[in-house]
């Protein structure tokens, strides 16, 4: 007999229970307002079809059932005349951030508008005078204060290196037959110590530079000022104005911030401005109207699309959002199904195999340097060969452009142009008369460039400096473990450029076991992947079976671990700790080896198939030197290495632009789109049913 006659619930079989709890796609939210909108314009075409039926009299043309498969904007645009694509278009904004320049503009365009991605705020001292002063390039002193000798400017490693390098370069022009002078150095240095620089009035300079003009009132001056405005704020202005760049290596700049609240502003600050400014959209209010398809890097981090998802749908109120990664689009941009994309930007330097409009995981490489390492590279060269200009300081604004120009004019990978050879340039700084210099290059205009493939020539000692000071790292909800996109390619790099781990030691430098007593674990050294690709070149055809599936969790042929086995075994904290630098050619094949998974096709077609875009890479002869350098590494695969660029004259640095604007406008992107009332809903948690890639 129950003591109760309240219904008791019988225990579930543990082992014969079934849910469907979020197994249907009606009881996911983004899918289910994606599959209500779908019927609502299949409504809506229904009944304009239907009147447009009953109001057709006899005599009139036939109608016409065109039923566009396309988002609710797309048709007529009213007073521009565009149609279809172009109408979408039309309210799409493409934005293309970068260490250095942004690059955004409607995806109707046929280019973007770039603008420096930085932004002058009043502050009491400017950045020049930041750390007492200190120049960049640094230069040693003596203990007077008074600086050294230019050959020991920069201390006795980089002259070593240096001096290697002239040597190594020399040995390979003669084996060329390419005449070398013996005294070349000595002719240089000579001329550039006894030439005087000649002034000239500014009235007599056609090309003056027109500075951005500061009110002297406190009152009247402007809190910031954004784009190349603010690069040409004199440095000595009163009220003083400050250049924060808000990225720096790809990465959030933490360095010169103290709070990441103001980080965060400065980015949405110089987007609103160039919004503003370069798309002539003023109103915010009329944002809504608009979409918007946002570029992020091929290794991202996620705190870094989570903020900019929630500033482009809240603090710009943009109707909708997507994400494209860089590689990806700069396929799109080219009309490439498959390639490996180099892309070479001022600071960073990204490496992605892309298969089938897919970003193959395993082959991403992001290495830190970039056109900016070149610039600096290229003016301690000339200044230890005693530059005339021997005050250049890059953190001065106007140095900093002369320094660029100077790269670009006279830089070069051709070793047919490495001779003594007379340049000249002008000194414009704000408040003083134009100067004009004369000098002599020799092999410096070789030798920068050059670091991308030894990349120790650069100053790397202040790229990790404050990193992690503002902004922590992702970590997942349930377990606490870094959760940020890796890459196995990306591990062997680090593993590479990390130093040899002795035993599995504790901070104090022994392993303590549970006793106390001092244990010594042995580690495996690490792989080099360059090893598993000259094992791969001797056996191409046979040796290892069929590929891979690109599902990490389905266990590869043998072998195959051994590549992809620095991803369990390095210590992620390394991640944070090492500088992720390698020669740019050991980079691209160890991308390849990762991409490929052991498949000798897709080995030859990733090869055969390198494009290389972004400004860094806009050197004579660069693509040529990068093929030979290739070429000598492997040649086994001589025969199919090609370098590519973009196709139908593109600019290589908006090629990725380029790409997301194509993005923006097809009809299967529909379900990339976030908009509003799932952000709100789900935050963050919509990207896992939304971006095309793994979250």
């Amino acid at each position: 007999m129950d003591l109760t006659t309240w219904p008791q619930v019988n225990m579930i079989n543990q082992k014969n229970y079934y849910t469907e709890y979020l197994k249907r796609d009606d009881q996911i939210l983004p899918l289910r307002l994606q599959q209500e909108e779908r019927r609502n314009r299949m409504t809506t075409n229904a009944k304009d079809r239907d009147r447009a039926l009953a109001q057709f009299r006899p005599g009139e043309a036939p109608f016409q059932d065109i039923e566009l498969d396309l988002d609710d904007d797309v048709g007529m645009d009213e007073g521009s005349g565009l149609m279809g694509q172009d109408a979408l278009g039309a309210k799409i904004i493409v934005i293309h951030p970068g260490s250095q320049n942004l690059r955004i503009g409607l995806a109707s365009d046929a280019l973007p508008k770039t603008v420096p991605m930085v932004v002058a705020r009043s502050w009491t001292t400017n950045e020049s005078e930041d750390d007492g002063g200190e120049p960049r390039p640094k230069r040693l002193k003596v203990d007077n204060g008074k600086p050294l000798e230019p050959e020991k400017m920069f201390g006795e490693e980089f002259a070593s290196q240096y001096a290697a390098m002239c040597t190594e370069l020399k040995v390979h022009m003669r084996s060329h037959k390419r005449r070398v002078l013996p005294n070349s150095k000595e002719l240089i240095v000579n001329y550039n110590k006894r030439t005087p620089p000649e002034t000239i009035s500014e009235h007599n300079d056609p090309h003056r530079i027109d500075w951005t003009e500061i009110p002297s009132d406190h009152r009247k001056a402007p809190a910031f000022v954004t784009g190349k405005d603010a690069l040409r704020i004199p440095d000595f202005s009163n009220p003083r104005y400050k250049l924060f760049w808000p990225l720096r290596q790809g990465w959030y700049n933490e360095h010169d911030y103290d709070q990441k609240r103001i980080l965060y502003d400065d980015i949405a600050v110089i987007i609103e401005e160039a919004i503003k400014t370069q798309l002539n959209i003023f109103r915010k209010k009329d944002w809504p109207q608009y979409g918007c398809v946002f570029i992020l890097p091929d290794l991202y981090e996620r705190q870094y699309v989570t903020q900019i998802l929630d500033m482009l749908l809240r603090d710009f109120g943009f109707s909708r959002v997507c994400f494209i990664q860089e590689s990806l689009a700069a396929t799109f941009g080219a009309g490439y199904t498959s390639a490996c994309v180099v892309d070479i930007g001022a600071q960073k330097t990204s490496i992605c195999c892309v298969e089938e409009g897919m970003c193959m995981e395993n082959s991403r490489i992001n290495l830190k340097f970039g056109g900016a390492d070149v610039t600096e590279t290229f003016i301690r060269m000339m200044l230890f060969d005693h530059f005339p200009y021997a005050e250049i300081n890059l953190n001065r604004r106007y140095d900093f452009l002369l320094a660029e120009e100077i790269k670009i004019k006279f830089c070069t990978l051709n070793e047919g142009d490495v001779s003594p050879q007379p340049g000249d340039f002008h000194l414009r700084a704000p408040g003083q008369a134009t100067r004009k210099y004369l000098f002599k290059t020799y092999d410096e205009i070789l030798l920068a460039p050059q670091g991308y493939f030894q990349p120790s020539i650069f100053n790397n000692s202040l790229k990790l400096q404050d990193r992690r000071k503002l902004i922590s790292r992702s970590r997942d909800l349930y377990d606490g473990s870094p959760n940020d996109p890796v890459s196995a390619a990306q591990t062997a790099i680090i593993a590479m450029t990390a130093p040899p781990p002795l035993n599995n030691q504790t901070s104090n430098g022994h392993g303590d076991g549970a006793d106390g007593m001092a244990i010594s674990t042995p580690v495996r050294q690490l792989p080099n992947p360059l090893q598993k690709f000259s094992e791969q070149e001797r056996n191409s055809h046979s040796a290892f079976g069929s590929p891979a599936p690109d599902d990490d969790d389905t266990p590869g042929p043998q072998g195959d671990g051994e590549v992809n086995g620095t991803k369990n075994e390095l210590d992620p904290s390394l991640r944070d700790d090492v500088l992720p630098i390698a020669a740019l050619d050991t980079a691209i094949l160890t991308s390849i080896i990762h991409g490929a998974r052991n498949d000798d096709r897709k080995t030859r077609d990733f090869l055969g198939g390198i494009m290389v875009i972004g400004g860094g890479s806009q050197i004579p002869g660069f693509y040529t030197y990068l093929e030979e350098r290739l070429k000598e590494s492997r040649p086994g695969f001589a025969k199919d290495i090609m370098i590519g660029t973009p196709p139908r004259e593109l600019d290589p640095q908006g090629v990725v632009w380029k790409g997301g604007s194509v993005f923006g406008k097809l009809r299967q992107t529909n379900d990339s789109w976030i908009n509003k009332q799932e952000h709100d809903r789900l935050g963050a948690r919509v990207l896992a049913y939304k971006l095309m890639w793994a979250w």
